[in-house]
């Protein structure tokens, strides 16, 4: 798939999320948690739960399919030896409008592999100003796009 990746790093999917989709190991915190984002936005469930430490991963896990993820924007990352954290902000949009998850995400390298350990998040509504760019990434204005 050579579009852009929905992660949007600038990158497109195949030289992105897209290895990572397909086993290869992400080589830091930020490229899973990108990785993870993209497969949210993707529904690959699988993917999701598989980059998930055994210790704190759901038995089970099912994606909403009604939701649709927009936008990410990571505000910090780093890793200190087999540590590592992500704090980001992603936009979705579901049923009931738009919503912001901010998180504070824990990582950690396990032979050799990095994976989500567990997070502190917030989920926020978006209430766009009816002049803001509309949060689906159209280019329009809100009140000419998702507010008409």
């Amino acid at each position: 798939m050579t579009s852009p990746c929905p992660c949007q790093s600038g990158h497109a999917y195949d030289h992105c999320c897209g290895p990572y989709h397909r086993g290869a190991p992400a080589p830091t915190p930020e490229a899973l948690m990108r990785a993870r984002y993209s497969a949210y936005a993707c529904g690959d469930a699988a993917y999701v739960k598989a980059s998930w430490h055994a210790d704190t991963r759901p038995a089970t896990l099912t994606l909403p399919s009604g939701d649709r993820w927009l936008g990410l924007d990571v505000i910090g990352s780093g890793e200190d030896g087999d540590e590592g954290w992500v704090h980001f902000r992603a936009t979705c949009r579901d049923d009931a409008g738009f919503a912001v998850l901010e998180e504070r995400s824990r990582f950690v390298r396990a032979q050799g592999e990095w994976f989500y350990l567990d997070g502190e998040h917030t989920v926020a509504p978006l209430k766009p100003g009816r002049n803001d760019p509309c949060p689906c990434a159209s280019g329009r204005k809100f009140k000419k796009c998702c507010a008409a």
